[in-house]
């Protein structure tokens, strides 16, 4: 069977290009004109795209580790979602200039002043703020590499070694990921209010990002699909198991919301119920009961039913809603740090997510250019198209 490369409709690069020119000029004049808003609206930008590229190398390594063989054929759109991962490293940059605007422990007036600062300066200062960070997207960037390297170089010459090989390196890829990306998540926005405290905020910014990685994968997939750029052997069980994980992985996130909720609520500790008071004041109120509905029970009511996991329409409906609700749940986490009286909504938020966007289409048009949409060398293929036994691949 020919499985070589299908070149990807040109219209995708189109559109991401403008998609970014359009929200990138937006973004510009919201610095111009409203700095310290823009900068809360950058951060969320920023963690949206880390989300994706992220969350879509985590399906990758998972995909290794379980021994997966549906998702073989479409591993490939993952690979290509995880992109980003090396651009954070420019990404980071304004918000690493902007530290002193976003984060009030930078300022040292501030600190000298407060018990609580001062307690946590041996961790919540600058230099070593920077430090972390660049740590963290070094050790994604080493891991985004390794990983996609070992998938292409199987494109040549077939050999089950690097298979091997990406499942040590997404073993040891997975306990690296969920505490980098829970002490970014607690570094990067929970510090945005250093005098509160919780315990699962980074596993919830981790189960959202479980969440952005397998609705982009679902929405691209279905994409392809419809573009008729898989094998024709591919057929509903496959995407039975997208609908399957976008389903589990929203109802994780759930769970993990309500135990934040619940927990917080029961103890009912000034330090920390203060967080989520002010999520309930003024016209935040309808946004973070909204939440419950947009982010949970109307994506587990579609969901549920066997035959909408199997629907093209559905899957690509609920994947751009989850992606939407995912990126309105990172606005509901920072931007009452910078207004809590009530919702920041006008033409300043628009440009982020429309650049996060375009971004994210280009890097892809980018990746498919180079690279064979399904990975041809990768001895599950066959068995991926055809459900079929997971071949011999036991380590030595």
């Amino acid at each position: 069977m020919d499985y070589q490369k299908k070149e990807l409709p040109k219209k995708i690069s189109t559109i991401g290009f403008a998609l970014t020119i359009v929200g990138g000029l937006l973004i510009i004049l919201s610095f111009i004109f409203h700095t310290e808003r823009a900068l809360y609206n950058y951060l969320i930008m920023f963690m949206f795209i880390a989300s994706i590229g992220l969350g879509s190398l985590a399906f990758v390594a998972i995909e290794y580790m379980a021994g997966a063989i549906w998702s073989t054929p479409f591993r490939r759109i993952a690979e290509f979602l995880s992109a980003p991962i090396p651009l954070l490293l420019l990404l980071v940059i304004p918000i690493i200039l902007g530290a002193n605007t976003l984060y009030h422990w930078t300022n040292s007036n501030i600190a000298v002043n407060d018990p609580v600062l001062q307690g946590k300066s041996p961790y919540l200062n600058l230099n070593f703020f920077i430090i972390r960070i660049a740590i963290y997207i070094f050790i994604w960037i080493l891991f985004y590499y390794l990983i996609n390297r070992n998938s292409k170089l199987q494109d040549t010459n077939n050999d089950v070694k690097y298979t091997k090989n990406n499942i040590k390196l997404s073993v040891a890829f997975a306990p690296v990921f969920i505490i980098t990306l829970t002490f970014a998540a607690i570094d990067l926005m929970m510090s945005l209010e250093p005098h509160w405290y919780s315990t699962i905020y980074g596993v919830y910014y981790f189960a959202g990002t479980l969440v952005a990685g397998i609705a982009s994968f679902g929405l691209v997939t279905v994409f392809t699909l419809e573009g008729k750029f898989f094998d024709s052997r591919i057929n509903n069980k496959h995407l039975h198991s997208v609908g399957i994980l976008l389903f589990a992985f929203n109802i994780f996130w759930a769970y993990i919301a309500f135990s934040q909720y619940l927990l917080i609520w029961y103890a009912n500790l000034p330090e920390e119920n203060y967080w989520f008071l002010n999520r309930m004041n003024g016209s935040w109120v309808y946004l973070s009961l909204g939440m419950v509905f947009i982010h949970f029970i109307i994506p587990f009511l579609v969901l549920i039913p066997s035959y909408a996991k199997t629907n093209l329409r559905t899957l690509k409906v609920m994947s751009i809603w989850l992606l939407a609700a995912h990126y309105l749940d990172l606005y509901w986490l920072v931007m009452p740090t910078y207004d809590k009286s009530g919702i920041v909504f006008g033409w300043v938020e628009l440009g982020f997510p429309v650049a996060a966007v375009g971004i994210i289409m280009l890097l892809f048009k980018l990746k498919s250019r180079n690279n064979n949409l399904m990975p041809v060398g990768d001895p599950k293929l066959e068995g991926g198209i055809n459900l079929t036994l997971y071949p011999d691949l036991s380590i030595d």
